[in-house]
Order: C-alpha cells, then sequence, then structure tokens
C-alpha cells in the first residue's frame, strides 16, 4: 500500500527560559514526521541540535531528500543506510516504529518482548540563573527525588551549593555542557563531594575530553555530547563511567536500543535524556528509561502547553504518555 507523508516545523513557546552554558531557549522548534498508510498513522519529532551542525531547515530538507523512498515503503533498517544519526533520523524512525503498531494492532512494548511502560523518577531540571534564584528554583520543586543542575564555568560552585541549599534532601546530577576545563573539573571534586552529586554529564567540550583518560573522579562522569552511536564507546569507556542515551543524537529507538545493549555490556552506567520538546518526543525514549539508571526526560515539563495526552508528573514519578506506539 502506498504511504502519505507530512514533514512540518512546530514551535512549542515554554513556559520560561531554559538556560544552559551554551544558550537560551525560549521555545521547543521541532520537526514532526507522519506518515500515513491506509488509515494508519505513525508519527515521530524531533529536535534539531545546533551543536552538530543541524537546523530546521537541514533536517527538513534530509527527511524530504528520502520521502520517495517512504512514500514507496521503507522501513526501519534501510533507514539506518539511508540518513545518518541525528534528528532527521530520529523523527523517521520513530515514526515508523509508531505506524508499525498501528499496523499490527501490538503496542511497541509488546513488539519488544516487554509489558506495559511503568512510570520512571526523572530528574528535573533547574536551569542557570543567579545562585539566589536557582536555589528558589530548586525549592520549588518540593519533594522531587532527582534534580539535574545547569551550571557554566563562572561560578559552578556558587550555583551548585545554591541549589543543594534550595533542595537539601534532593539526588543531584550536574551538566556543564561542555563548559569546563579540567582544571575547574579537578577544582570541583571537593564540592561534588561535599553536595552529594551522584552524575557530572560532560564536563568538557566532547573534541578535548581525551583528558579524562586516567583521571579518576569523585562521582562517575557520563558522556552525552561525546556520545551519540554504540561506535564511539570503544572510545569512551577509557574516558567515562556513563553515556546519556538520547534519541535525537543516536538517530531513533533503533539505534538507541543498540547503544543501550552495548553500554551495558561493558560494564557502563546508563542515563536517558531528551531535548526540550513535547510529549511526542519523549515517548519513545520510555522504552530506553525503563532500563536507564539515570532518567532525565522533563523536557515537556518546560512547554506552556504541551500536547493532548502528554506526559504526568505524579507523586515524584513521570507517567508515559498515551499518544505514541499504541494501536489506534
Amino acid at each position: 500500500m502506498r504511504r502519505e507523508l507530512s514533514v512540518v516545523h512546530e514551535s512549542w513557546p515554554l513556559a520560561s527560559p531554559f538556560r544552559i552554558a551554551r544558550g537560551v531557549k525560549f521555545a521547543a522548534d521541532v520537526v514532526v514526521v507522519q506518515i500515513r498508510e491506509g488509515a494508519a498513522c505513525g508519527r515521530g519529532e524531533a529536535v534539531p541540535y545546533a551543536r552538530y551542525g543541524e537546523s530546521i531547515d537541514s533536517v527538513l530538507a534530509q527527511i524530504r531528500s528520502i520521502a520517495a523512498q517512504l512514500v514507496a515503503g521503507m522501513e526501519r533498517d534501510a533507514l539506518q543506510d539511508a540518513l545518518p544519526p541525528g534528528a532527521a533520523r530520529n523523527a523517521v524512525d520513530c515514526a515508523l516504529w509508531d505506524l508499525a503498531s498501528r499496523t499490527s494492532g501490538r503496542p511497541v512494548s509488546a513488539r519488544l518482548g516487554e509489558g506495559p511502560l511503568p512510570p520512571v523518577a526523572s530528574a528535573l531540571t533547574v536551569a542557570i540563573d543567579t545562585p539566589e534564584a536557582m536555589r528558589a528554583a530548586a525549592a520549588t520543586l518540593g519533594a522531587a527525588s532527582l534534580i539535574k543542575v545547569k551550571v557554566d564555568a563562572e561560578d559552578p560552585e556558587a550555583q551548585l551549593r545554591a541549589v543543594r541549599a534550595g533542595a537539601p534532601g534532593a539526588r543531584l546530577i550536574v551538566d556543564p555542557n561542555e563548559s569546563w576545563t579540567l582544571d575547574i573539573l579537578q577544582a570541583m571534586q571537593p564540592v561534588l563531594l561535599e553536595t552529594r552529586v551522584e552524575l557530572v554529564e560532560q564536563p568538557l567540550p566532547a573534541e578535548q575530553d581525551e583528558a579524562l583518560e586516567g583521571f579518576v573522579p569523585a562521582c562517575p562522569i557520563c558522556a552525552d555530547e561525546s556520545c551519540r552511536i554504540a561506535a564511539d564507546l570503544p572510545a569512551l569507556q577509557r574516558r567515562y563511567q556513563a553515556v546519556n542515551i538520547k534519541l535525537d543524537k543516536a538517530g531513533g529507538l533503533s539505534e538507541a536500543r543498540v547503544l543501550l545493549h552495548e553500554a551495558r555490556a561493558r560494564g557502563m552506567q546508563v542515563m536517558c535524556g531528551c531535548m526540550v520538546c513535547t510529549s511526542l518526543g519523549i515517548a519513545p525514549a520510555f522504552h530506553i528509561a525503563r532500563h536507564a539508571d539515570v532518567v532525565d526526560l522533563d523536557g515537556p515539563l518546560w512547554l506552556a502547553q504541551d500536547r493532548p495526552g502528554g506526559v504526568r508528573l505524579e507523586d515524584g514519578l513521570l507517567r508515559p504518555p498515551d499518544l505514541w506506539g499504541e494501536p489506534a
């Protein structure tokens, strides 16, 4: 049966600015793919990542370059060779997973040989601001069990101590987004211990992370920007203790599952993360999150308004959305 393809750009305003070391976001700009086959329609969402040279226009162009193959019936295996890892392949890959669920009448979890998706304890993010504002933001998170602290190179100690003061009982992870040097990382080791930080994400620029070889950290260091696909793992294993799996980096649920299994086989911890997106963007990631040591899927919680049927934060747990991967 011949398919119909739709590829569009959508912009979803945020409830408040999202500041990290690389800049600030005021909206989630996403690319949405819909593949219709008869009465069934599969959807996938992705966020172009400027860090890897992606833009809305480049991702739209990549997807449209394989439109004829998709309409003619291209499936996930062929897609892995047709597009490189990244947002374009993620949107299409997830749309094909969703379509297969709807045409087969079986949810994605069943197709993977697993039970229904459970809720997960996701990190809630405190974005970069003044230390006073970051302390107040942490305090508003109430009984959050896990907080992710965005920091930069200006005064990460003050930022981190402020969040710890605002949330004395929460577990903390810290994300400098490549903004630190090795000297800053070394100087922060006692602070990480004192503030009971459990994980540091990508402290150094990916192009300089060879400096981590032989470094003994106070807490595990997690590769984010340095880690995209399973083929990256041999080098990363010498530098990091954990990897952050994001579908937008890996190029979809298909490659993310390979990365998950390879990381586990190498004895590495696994974090499951996301971009700032709608619930359609993180719905497939729940199939990775259920196996992860650390989950960071709060992207849709930054939106002024999410899609109908989106995630719900209840009793400290993020409940999976019901808008993807289920039969109609």
